[in-house]
């Protein structure tokens, strides 16, 4: 029985009907792990799945219906329920791991401005995801300092002006394009009168996993900017990109923006040669570069979705005897102090 038929006369299955509104999407979102395994008609141990998720304040199950319907019913293994699934195991100790494994907070300048690699800063603008990927490196970053008032940025954007040796801003958080176009619209362009940065980059997870965020307004957002404009989407497996989803990339590229996508390499996900061929050569096929796969950063509670470093070697050696050299992605780890992310392979 599919996802979408499951429950015809719920909420939730009616948001999967033509599309709604990005931010019903949002509201729509699963964040009960039992109730993602009802519509996923899984009946796991109990003693796998970390049940208290649901409870407000913790890195809870967020999953957008958009993103559950490519999900495939009946399979724990599935690539996409793995990045999302809230496993009890997240909560067994292992000591590399840590809260702040690529050291934020020492490279923060002011609240929600990082500054760790010349040339560039990174405006942490929202801590508000449209899905919670559990293996997130910023899931434990203090969000409470993160406001969404234009003033509460005044002291990042007087840094900013400050300092001249920066020509490109990268907008992340969470998620940047949980703000509002309208908002995005009067931080861009804030950005955009600081004469010394050039580049607008911009992190962001929601063209996949709510591709009707690309709206007609963020489009113009982006292309009527001075800056030139970069979109960096994650999706780590070729099941994640659908029509939608590859038509909201498309949107984004005609409008005049580079679209790239990074990659985290995560065991049980993308550790095989066919699974990674697969995503690149999807994504070349419409025009979105392979930017980055990266190793995990060891964050707490991860450890079960790591790939040891010489895998890695052998899986992006593997991958480039298939692929031509643009449709391989740069494999890499961020060492905190380090000036740039540092080539692995």
């Amino acid at each position: 029985m599919s996802i979408l038929t499951a429950n015809p006369g719920d909420v939730a299955a009616r948001s999967q009907q033509a599309g709604c509104d990005w931010r019903q999407a949002m509201c729509n979102a699963i964040r009960d792990p039992a109730e993602l395994c009802r519509r996923l008609e899984l009946d796991p141990d109990p003693g796998l799945i970390d049940r208290t998720r649901s409870v407000p304040g913790q890195f809870g199950l967020f999953v957008p219906l958009e993103f559950l319907q490519r999900m495939r019913p009946g399979r724990l293994d599935d690539p996409l329920l793995r990045q999302v699934l809230p496993l009890a195991l997240e909560d067994q100790p292992a000591g590399e791991f840590v809260l702040d494994p690529v050291d934020d907070e020492a490279a923060k300048v002011q609240p929600g401005l990082l500054h760790k690699y010349h040339g560039r800063a990174l405006l942490v603008v929202t801590g508000q995801c449209a899905v919670h990927c559990r293996y997130c490196f910023r899931q434990n970053y203090p969000y409470e300092e993160v406001r969404r008032g234009l003033e509460d940025f005044r002291p990042a954007l007087q840094q900013l002006e400050r300092d001249k040796s920066i020509s490109e801003i990268l907008l992340s958080g969470g998620d940047p394009l949980t703000l509002g176009d309208a908002r995005l619209r009067e931080l861009i362009g804030e950005l955009a009168a600081i004469d010394h940065i050039k580049r607008l980059r911009i992190h962001t997870r929601l063209p996949i996993v709510i591709p009707q965020r690309v709206t007609d307004e963020l489009i113009e957002c982006l292309s009527s900017t001075r800056l030139v404009s970069y979109v960096v989407i994650h999706a780590n497996h070729a099941q994640e990109l659908d029509e939608a989803v590859l038509s909201a990339a498309t949107k984004l590229i005609d409008g005049g923006s580079v679209v790239l996508n990074q990659s985290v390499l995560l065991r049980g996900v993308n550790d095989s040669v066919e699974a990674l061929v697969q995503l690149s050569e999807k994504l070349i096929e419409h025009r979105v570069l392979p930017y980055y796969l990266h190793q995990l950063d060891r964050v707490r509670g991860t450890a079960h979705f790591e790939v040891p470093e010489a895998e890695g070697h052998r899986l992006v050696s593997e991958i480039r005897k298939q692929l031509p050299g643009y449709a391989v992605p740069r494999y890499v780890r961020e060492i905190p102090g380090e000036s740039s992310k540092t080539p692995l392979a």
